[in-house]
């Protein structure tokens, strides 16, 4: 029986990925530094992508540092226009519900609490993990794990909603049924992994009255 739902943030609650690209490129390139528009960072943690992104480490705790303390808070994410307009609702039936629900990103916790702020899901989210406080990032289920410990939910009694192959992969790996959402997505991404893909945030309800 479910008695919770964990989704992860980026790419599911908010369309956030083309936004991060962006702000990132543009930062990169005012420094005089690379940037290849055909990188995809989806389901990265953040020193992930920028590893990939500037691979020499002095030069990427520098930048990486400004971007931090000036760069972004100049530029904060505008989570209210990118949230998917199913999530509040969804939130609110499952709370009718009497079901659970869980955050499980890789994002900093300070961007989670921000993020369920402005789409005022705050009140219904009974736990967040931030991959940034686990000892490892997606596709280690670690951020799996330290969600369903917070719920006090055994892995079969939870779903998982994910959009990226290393979400996907890290919920699988934490031994969820897991719901690939396809609506934000890039087209390339594989979601094969998943136990199950979905256009619409939605669609979740169709698969908790099903009984999985």
């Amino acid at each position: 029986m479910v008695r919770g739902v964990i989704f992860d943030m980026d790419g599911v609650l908010v369309d956030t990925e083309s936004y991060y690209a962006g702000r990132r490129r543009e930062f990169l390139l005012s420094k005089g530094a690379e940037y290849q528009d055909n990188w995809d960072f989806t389901g990265f943690s953040k020193q992930a992508a920028w590893a990939r992104m500037v691979p020499e480490a002095g030069l990427r705790e520098k930048l990486m540092a400004e971007y931090d303390a000036d760069y972004c808070p100049r530029r904060p994410i505008p989570f209210a226009r990118l949230a998917d307009p199913d999530v509040l609702p969804l939130f609110r039936e499952l709370k009718a519900r009497g079901l659970k629900i869980g955050i499980a990103s890789s994002s900093p916790a300070e961007s989670i609490g921000k993020m369920a702020e402005a789409l005022g899901i705050a009140q219904y989210t009974d736990f967040a993990a931030s991959g940034e406080e686990c000892p490892a990032h997606k596709p280690d289920p670690a951020v799996y794990l330290q969600a369903l410990r917070g719920l006090g939910l055994q892995a079969e009694e939870a779903l998982a909603v994910e959009d990226s192959p290393m979400g996907i992969l890290a919920a699988r790996k934490a031994g969820l049924f897991t719901l690939a959402l396809n609506a934000h997505c890039g087209k390339g991404a594989d979601q094969s992994a998943a136990n199950a893909i979905i256009s619409r945030l939605g669609d979740v309800l169709d698969f908790l009255e099903t009984g999985l």
